[in-house]
Parts: structure tokens; C-alpha cells; sequence
């Protein structure tokens, strides 16, 4: 009776060790998939300070850390976001909400949208490897305020009109 117990107690325990080596390999599967997810979608290039300036040579523990440059607008001025402390401070399911639903310009929520379900969960997943770090952006701010950042005007400007003169010397001097 001892020796069948003891079987069927290595039994459960190799399929909980098979089962949680199979999780992590799913994690760390996900996690590759954020990270993935993130390169190719943009995010550094507004939420990495310096980003774009360093042609992404940026250590991974200082990115997505947000900025405090705005971009302006007819919608009044947007911050990217510190992602690390926004996902720290949400679950999952408070995530999917946020990601699933669109917010205001730069931001390309169309691509966001258009993501999968697992692939919202991987970046997720990700942003969560990350840990805490950096300080919140400042808070998003209506039209009409005083702008008190740094800031990038999203804003259509008309066209300069070079006369027909500088553009013919100009295209001499080449």
C-alpha cells in the first residue's frame, strides 16, 4: 500500500513539475512575443526618451518609461505615458479594458486596436517583466490651458512658397 501511495505521489509531483515547466516555457514564449510586440510597434519611439535621438540604443531597463514632452493639438496636450508604472498598477483585465478602447492623438490606437487578445496580453506580459521604474508623465491637458512643457506642435502648417528665383540658384549650387 506504502509503494502505491509513493507511486501515485511522484506521479502528481512530475505532472505539477511537467505542468509549471510548461507555463514557463508559455511565459517566456509571451514574453519574447512582447518584447516583439513593442520593437516593431513603435512604442520606444514616443515612450522612451530619446529614443528615436539614440537609434534605439537605449539599455532596455530605461525604456517605456514615458516623457515629459507633450504633443499638442487641436485635442490639448498628450504625454506618453510611463507604460512600466501603468502596468504595474493595473491587472490584466483593467489592461484589455484600456488597450481595447482608444484614447487621444499621437497615440496610433489603430494599431493598438488592431491588435490580437494574446498579443495585448504578451505586451502586457512584458511591460510587467519590466517592473516599476522612472516617475508618471505629467497629466494629459485640455484645450485652452497654458502649456507649461516642452512640447511638439501636431498642428498643419500651410505650405512655404519658395519663388521661382531661389529655387533655380538653389538648384544651380548642386
Amino acid at each position: 500500500m506504502k509503494s502505491r501511495f509513493q507511486t501515485l505521489a511522484n506521479l502528481m509531483a512530475f505532472s505539477m513539475m511537467l505542468a509549471a515547466s510548461t507555463f514557463s516555457l508559455a511565459s517566456d514564449k509571451n514574453l519574447e512575443r512582447g518584447r516583439y510586440l513593442v520593437a516593431v510597434g513603435g512604442c520606444n519611439d514616443c515612450h522612451t526618451a530619446g529614443f528615436a535621438e539614440a537609434l534605439g540604443a537605449i539599455d532596455e531597463n530605461l525604456r517605456l518609461l514615458g516623457s515629459p514632452v507633450g504633443f499638442s493639438g487641436p485635442w490639448g496636450v498628450t504625454y506618453a505615458g510611463n507604460l512600466r508604472l501603468a502596468a504595474q498598477r493595473m491587472t490584466l483585465n483593467q489592461w484589455l479594458q484600456r488597450v481595447s478602447n482608444p484614447g487621444l492623438p499621437p497615440m496610433p490606437w489603430p494599431s493598438l486596436l488592431a491588435m490580437t487578445h494574446d498579443d495585448k496580453i504578451a505586451v502586457y506580459t512584458y511591460l510587467k517583466s519590466l517592473g516599476p521604474a522612472g516617475v508618471e508623465s505629467p497629466a494629459n491637458q485640455p484645450p485652452g490651458i497654458p502649456i507649461q512643457t516642452l512640447h511638439i506642435p501636431f498642428v498643419p502648417q500651410p505650405a512655404e512658397q519658395a519663388s521661382t528665383q531661389e529655387v533655380s540658384s538653389s538648384a544651380l549650387k548642386h
